[in-house]
């Protein structure tokens, strides 16, 4: 597949010197705009992107989860307004019907919020949930977005949505896709929308919030990024496929508590979308590492669903907890040790995620859920009311990589060199508790209460005493 790169409508170039991002705040006739403006955040945006009057700036959100919804309604709520500049769609599935319980706590949430009560009467749409409580007629998720409330997150109310059911429609002329697909329906999903750009002119800007990889371990073991399985899928430069990751948790993004983001790519992308995305609650970083941040951000959901066991089997003991923290830190570290050649840098943006996620994050809840047997196993990783729980498949995907014998790393006790998985005993553990259930969830315990007396900092010093790096981890060779 093969695209010409011709940034606006294809008839109307950029103007040479009307505007430039670069390190330095951009300046537009010798005027440095006002960021904390939407309009002028938007003007700026579509000047950058070649856009004239009457040609609308397309964003498209892909995916409809909790995080996709609130990004999309962010969006719509700082930009929704100017709709002679700007047009916010978000495509999600047709036909996923909600059931009777979720109807019924759906009633519940707006008769509690009388902004939303009172918008659903206004638009003549307050009836159907009326009946839908009622049993006498059925709901459907892309039905209620467009009334703001997102099937993953029913207890945080958003702004109507304008949604789409066609995935052509939604993206063949897009200048924006945000990618809002767990990662394990990104590369099926964006095989299908490749064949609705073949005839396309222009380049879009891909967005992915997907925080999940696949393991490959042929011809070499390797990770499998979102973006690249993007970037694989339809051939979009990954100068054009940008990642956003946290640490934040959607409903408080939405519900304007302070939370930040990080963008990662290529500068010429990421800088005017920071500006763009910033808003006073919103702080965006950005940085030039892609693919390592979104393995990051793939890695800290496994230690959540580690982390949220223990809390179940400890009756949330706060030295238990403390004393996982701990050993799983230093796993992670360890494994940043494989994959970065600078580590030391991701150790904040790390931490920071895994943090996050740990106190309330999806994956951490699955844990806690598993553990207490509230949830089964055999229900599988996408659960009704919260979405696909990544972290299952991000465990197999570093266990079958970090296995690998070609990776071997020297053992501390051994003299031997072993496969790094062998250094990394909560992840073999919650491989052999999640994955292949030859040990119940106790065994994340027996894992802590390590008979060699171990302490995790040890972890650490064998990673930052020896050549640990893998670039082929990556995909660098």
């Amino acid at each position: 597949m093969h695209f010409r790169l011709d940034i606006g409508n294809g008839t109307h170039p950029q103007m040479v010197g009307s505007i430039g991002f670069t390190s330095n705040k951009p300046f537009v006739n010798g005027l440095a705009p006002n960021h904390n403006v939407p309009e002028e955040k938007l003007d700026e945006l579509r000047r950058y992107l070649g856009k004239v009057d009457g040609d609308l700036l397309k964003i498209v959100g892909v995916g409809a989860g909790a995080w996709g919804s609130v990004f999309a309604a962010l969006l719509q709520d700082s930009y929704g307004q100017f709709r002679d500049k700007v047009q916010i769609r978000i495509w999600r599935r047709a036909g996923r019907a909600v059931d009777k319980a979720t109807a019924e706590r759906l009633f519940e949430v707006i008769n509690s919020r009388e902004d939303v009560l009172r918008r659903l009467i206004r638009r003549c749409a307050y009836l159907k949930y009326v009946e839908a409580r009622l049993g006498d007629r059925t709901l459907y998720a892309d039905e209620i977005l467009k009334d703001g409330f997102c099937l993953n997150m029913i207890d945080t109310p958003l702004c109507p949505m304008k949604v789409v059911t066609n995935l052509q429609e939604a993206v063949w002329d897009a200048d924006i896709v945000i990618n809002g697909l767990p990662s394990t329906e990104t590369r099926h999903v964006f095989d299908e929308i490749s064949r609705y750009w073949k005839e396309r002119i222009t380049t879009p800007v891909i967005l992915s919030l997907a925080k999940g990889i696949e393991a490959e371990l042929a011809p070499f073991p390797r990770i499998i990024t979102p973006t690249q399985m993007i970037n694989q899928a339809t051939g979009i430069p990954i100068e054009n496929i940008l990642y956003l990751g946290g640490p934040n948790i959607a409903s408080e993004i939405y519900n304007k508590e302070y939370a930040n983001a990080r963008i990662c790519g290529a500068e010429k992308w990421r800088l005017p979308l920071a500006k763009f995305l910033r808003q006073p609650q919103f702080i965006v970083w950005d940085n030039s590492d892609l693919v390592t941040h979104e393995v990051m951000g793939g890695l800290k959901n496994v230690y959540a669903i580690g982390a949220g066991m223990v809390a179940a089997l400890t009756n949330e003991s706060a030295t238990s907890k403390s004393v996982y923290f701990a050993h799983c830190t230093s796993e992670m570290i360890f494994i940043t040790h494989l994959l970065a050649e600078e580590p030391e840098k991701l150790a904040g943006p790390l931490l920071a995620d895994t943090y996050v996620t740990l106190l309330k994050g999806r994956n951490a809840w699955y844990g806690h859920m598993i553990a207490k047997g509230q949830l089964s196993l055999d229900v599988g990783d996408s659960i009704s009311g919260k979405g696909n729980i990544q972290g299952v498949s991000a465990i197999q995907a570093f266990y079958e990589l970090l296995s690998q014998p070609s990776l071997s790393v020297p053992h501390p006790e051994a003299n031997k060199p072993v496969a790094p998985v062998e250094l990394c005993p909560i992840l073999k553990t919650l491989y052999r508790a999640l994955i292949t259930r030859e040990q119940g969830v106790q065994a994340i315990l027996e894992a802590l209460r390590d008979e060699h007396l171990n302490d995790p900092r040890d972890r650490i010093e064998i990673a930052q005493s020896h050549a640990f790096y893998r670039p082929s981890l990556l995909g660098q060779l």
